[in-house]
């Protein structure tokens, strides 16, 4: 990509999300001192991911690749990413919800699998959809679907890894997707 479509790029898809970015980590990492470090670490990755396989989720990327930045952090200096508290008794918990940064987090996170279960064949959906939304077994999917369940753990393999794929794609996992017979439980 020559410099002046990256850097046009950079300005629309990108830099837009570093004050949601900022939030988001002092938000969810008040403990660590080196915002800024991570917000470069995280352009720099996503850069070169920009340039070896291509960024389809910008933001998505972003969020996820500093989160990780965070925990990595956290390992390497031997840290929790919570301080300790010792006396339980002076603190006073107003509301037990998620911050802002985590909401954030959780909500994309909850589009983005809509979005890979909407994306799926529509038995691979029908099944998936039984499985973990209504619970059902899977000899209770293959009646109501009239189909064996060999052919129900198929369809369960399958979105599984189709699944897995697209939150690869989007940026939210780093690595290869683990096998469906690891997912499937």
């Amino acid at each position: 990509m020559p410099p002046t479509e990256q850097a046009r790029w950079f300005s629309e898809e990108v830099y837009p999300h570093e004050a949601a970015l900022r939030a988001y980590l002092q938000a969810r990492f008040p403990t660590l001192a080196d915002h800024d470090d991570i917000v470069q670490e995280t352009y720099s990755r996503l850069l070169r991911a920009k340039a070896t396989v291509g960024v389809h989720y910008p933001k998505a990327f972003l969020f996820t690749a500093a989160r990780n930045i965070a925990f990595d952090l956290f390992r390497r200096r031997g840290a929790k990413p919570t301080e300790a508290v010792t006396d339980l008794v002076e603190l006073t918990v107003l509301e037990d919800r998620p911050g802002v940064g985590e909401q954030i987090d959780q909500g994309y996170e909850l589009e983005v699998l809509a979005d890979a279960v909407r994306a799926l064949p529509d038995r691979c959906r029908q099944v998936i959809m039984l499985r973990y939304l209504d619970g059902l077994a899977y000899k209770e999917i293959a009646e109501q679907l009239g189909i064996s369940p060999e052919t129900v753990k198929v369809h369960l393999a399958k979105g599984m890894r189709r699944c897995a794929a697209f939150f690869v794609d989007r940026g939210l996992l780093e690595t290869t997707p683990p096998s469906a017979k690891d997912l499937i439980t």
